[in-house]
């Protein structure tokens, strides 16, 4: 795949369109907190009819296990349960359209439908799907995945103090978790924890329960001010003596959780390509929009050779990530997925070229660019999260570099 056919770019202007006429009007009252983004995302899925692509998709989805289809490659959840319902391209587009103007709403929404219900499709038996997976599809619910805790970070597996100790039929799960993308109003939870089993700490065996809002002992805490990513609502939460029945675990698997939360690392890593793209696109739009128009010493600041480097730059940067997303649509289209270690090359990058673009672009615009009516000081913002969300990027090294060791 070298360029969009004529069909994606037809998507593509018709989520333009979407986003002008719902997303930009109310980017203040997003990027304030005032207006929490899961209505405007709604409102996207109704409107293309992705809610009923994803309903539709879930329902045909044991035919295609029977039969061995592209959808039911892996057991994993991913292929034709993705929003888009199987055209990858669909799945992309809105994802880079969206991330031009506020990457939050993609955060939130890339959460509760790849990771939340991810996991619950990887894991879940088909009760689990239909009750909590289901809803999360069709964004008639929100959902969050819990797994980083405040004295853990990047050592999320081995730092884990979160606990689940079995009492009778049920587990007792206590806890804290933060960072929460969608925490605050998440109505599902996939909470991750340690059995507690009298084992050392660091050997204990990961669980993965499905939690749902108002559960006693369960308390979501209020949004937390960050430094991007506004239309993205993140949180703390508090698990007090929170009592789980058997049917809330999740199946963990030859590797127990530790497996699935990897394998929704990799989904997750690898979309960050496609928001990064949509930054670059952006700031490289705005600032050579700024360039023809802004002058100094009676010619246009585009004319100067310092200004064309950064653009000069900036292109480079698009084609690269650009390529990067249309390698994985390729993969998605052949039922293939990217390793880890691919994976964490595709953020990696990303993330660092669309922090340094939108840098460069606040750098380009001057005092204008660190004002917030000009949008590249929000996207610069918002960029620097890339490199540190879904691991780090000294994590995304370490990954890389491990799996070049081992072969």
């Amino acid at each position: 795949m070298i360029e969009w056919s004529e069909e994606d770019l037809m998507i593509r202007d018709a989520v333009r369109g979407w986003i002008d006429a719902e997303v930009r009007p109310n980017l203040d009252a997003l990027e304030s907190g005032e207006l929490p983004p899961y209505d405007l995302l709604r409102n996207l899925y109704k409107t293309f009819g992705m809610d009923e692509m994803a309903r539709s998709s879930f329902r045909s989805r044991p035919a295609r296990q029977r039969e061995g289809g592209a959808g039911a490659a892996g057991g994993d959840g991913s292929g034709d349960d993705r929003p888009g319902g199987g055209n990858a391209a669909m799945s992309m587009l809105p994802v880079i359209e969206l991330c031009k103007v506020a990457p939050g709403l993609v955060s939130a929404m890339g959460v509760g439908l790849g990771l939340a219900a991810g996991t619950i499709m990887k894991r879940g038996t088909p009760e689990q799907k239909e009750r909590w997976a289901l809803p999360l599809l069709t964004m008639e619910k929100v959902g969050a995945w819990a797994i980083t805790e405040p004295n853990s970070g990047s050592d999320a597996f081995g730092g884990m103090q979160a606990t689940a100790r079995k009492d009778g039929d049920e587990y007792v799960l206590n806890g804290g978790k933060t960072f929460i993308t969608n925490g605050p109003y998440a109505d599902t939870i996939v909470f991750y924890c340690k059995l507690d089993n009298g084992d050392a700490p660091r050997d204990r065996e990961i669980l993965t329960f499905v939690l749902d809002r108002g559960m006693p002992g369960l308390e979501q805490g209020r949004p937390l001010r960050k430094m991007g990513l506004h239309s993205s609502p993140t949180g703390e939460l508090f698990l007090n003596d929170v009592r789980a029945g058997a049917d809330r675990l999740l199946a963990s698997g030859s590797q127990g959780g530790k497996e699935s939360a990897r394998q929704n690392f990799v989904t997750e890593r690898a979309g960050v390509a496609a928001m990064a793209l949509g930054v670059i696109e952006e700031c490289l739009k705005l600032s050579v929009e700024y360039a023809k128009t802004r002058e100094l010493w009676g010619q246009r600041i585009g004319d100067f050779q310092l200004i064309q480097l950064k653009l000069a730059k900036m292109e480079v940067a698009r084609l690269n990530v650009q390529n990067l997303v249309f390698r994985h649509i390729e993969m998605q289209r052949a039922g293939r997925s990217p390793t880890l270690a691919e994976a964490s090359a595709m953020k990696l990058y990303a993330a660092q070229a669309a922090s340094e673009v939108a840098q460069e672009a606040v750098q380009l615009f001057g005092g204008n660019g660190y004002m917030s009516e000009y949008r590249v000081e929000q996207l610069a913002r918002d960029a620097k999260s890339f490199q540190i969300y879904a691991g780090t990027d000294e994590i995304q090294i370490t990954h890389i570099a491990r799996d070049l060791l081992s072969r």
